[in-house]
């Protein structure tokens, strides 16, 4: 078995070895500029996607994955090989999604994915490694490592995670908001917008379900959900949880 450190990234801190492999679309030379893409249109409803009693509408491996007190925990005893996921089973593009977190033992960063797909062939032995749930796509992340990651892509994101640390608590619940329209990704933590930033290649922008990180890790940890309501194609273009 490989051995998990987190890395202390500039760009996109605390993501461990062996998640995610790199890809031709980071190459020298000056940064691709990326173009606007509007938001999507639909129908703009309100989603509770956490009803705070049971996982119904999600699915992940049910010993990592449980309810308690009326919040989602995430825990490990055991290594764990590859990231996995608590995934919705429907699909979304466009989205505000508001929730609360908070990261119990460990260090090792969380997230929610979106925009990409489940991918159990990131191992050769999908059934030994519990690979079933684990996801390739953008990746917001918190806490330890704030910033943004394409798991399985192009690796650590050119956003600064220094605003989110300012504002963020290690291991107290931290509210957070994502607003994804278009191509654009915008995260707001405890009131405070925190990133902002627009993919500079939206056609790996796909309809996909939406998934709560526990990462690939060597030692126990423990990290905590509650609140995630979802509104889909949102009315608003702004961040509304900024004070």
């Amino acid at each position: 078995m490989r051995c998990f450190v987190p890395l202390l990234l500039v760009l996109a801190p605390g993501v461990a070895l062996g998640q995610d492999k790199k890809s031709g679309d980071q190459k020298s030379g000056a940064p691709k500029e990326a173009p606007v893409v509007k938001p999507r249109e639909g129908k703009s409803e309100t989603i509770k996607l956490f009803d705070g009693k049971t996982l119904d509408g999600w699915e992940g491996y049910t010993d990592l994955w449980s309810v308690k007190d009326g919040v989602i925990v995430a825990k490990n005893t055991d290594p764990l090989k590859f990231s996995t996921y608590l995934l919705t089973k429907n699909k979304y593009t466009d989205f505000r999604l508001t929730f609360a977190s908070k990261l119990v033992t460990s260090e090792m960063h969380s997230g929610v994915c979106f925009w990409g797909i489940v991918k159990p062939e990131v191992s050769k032995e999908p059934e030994k490694d519990r690979t079933k749930h684990t996801y390739a796509g953008h990746l917001v992340m918190f806490p330890s490592g704030y910033g943004m990651y394409d798991l399985f892509g192009r690796n650590g994101l050119p956003v600064d995670g220094g605003p989110a640390k300012k504002v963020g608590k290690q291991h107290d619940w931290n509210d957070i908001e994502i607003l994804a329209q278009g191509n654009r990704v915008r995260v707001a933590v405890n009131g405070t917008a925190v990133v902002d930033w627009r993919d500079p290649l939206p056609d790996r922008i796909k309809e996909a379900p939406i998934g709560l990180q526990l990462h690939s890790n060597t030692v126990p940890q423990e990290v905590q959900f509650k609140g995630l309501v979802l509104e889909t194609f949102p009315k608003e273009d702004k961040l509304l949880t900024v004070k």
